[in-house]
């Protein structure tokens, strides 16, 4: 993996997005295009809460290093109260029920990875961030 440019950050996170390299590379490209400004998260009760300010750097699906995020905003709710408002920052559907039916799938294959029950009552992070550093990929 290459180093990333600002190798003294404490980084909140190190990820990539999804759950697999095609998946990451994806929504990699909708992130670094200005048009993922959002994310959606289940985080469990063992699990660090991001706060307004953190900083976390996203790989690609490679596993290389592709950019820096900053977390601009966050609100918890339960996944049936996420509204159309929220989810289109996410950049990824044209419609609410195309993001509905295809997070409803992604939840639930997250929930039998990381033994949790998900439903339409599952807490669910909401997360605006904006792209603080691009790396040269």
């Amino acid at each position: 993996m290459n180093d990333p440019k600002n190798t003294n950050q404490d980084y909140f996170e190190i990820f990539a997005f999804g759950d697999s390299p095609e998946m990451a590379d994806e929504l990699l490209a909708l992130v670094l295009s200005g048009k993922k400004t959002a994310t959606v998260s289940v985080i469990l009760e063992n699990e660090k809460t991001p706060n307004i300010g953190d900083l976390s750097l996203v790989l690609d699906g490679c596993g290389n290093p592709a950019c820096v995020i900053k977390t601009v905003a966050l609100e918890t709710v339960k996944f049936c109260n996420l509204t159309w408002d929220m989810v289109k920052l996410e950049g990824e559907d044209e419609t609410f029920e195309e993001w509905r039916t295809g997070n409803i799938r992604y939840w639930t294959r997250d929930a039998a990875k990381r033994g949790y029950t998900f439903t339409e009552q599952t807490p669910i992070t909401f997360e605006r961030f904006e792209v603080v550093e691009i790396f040269n990929q």
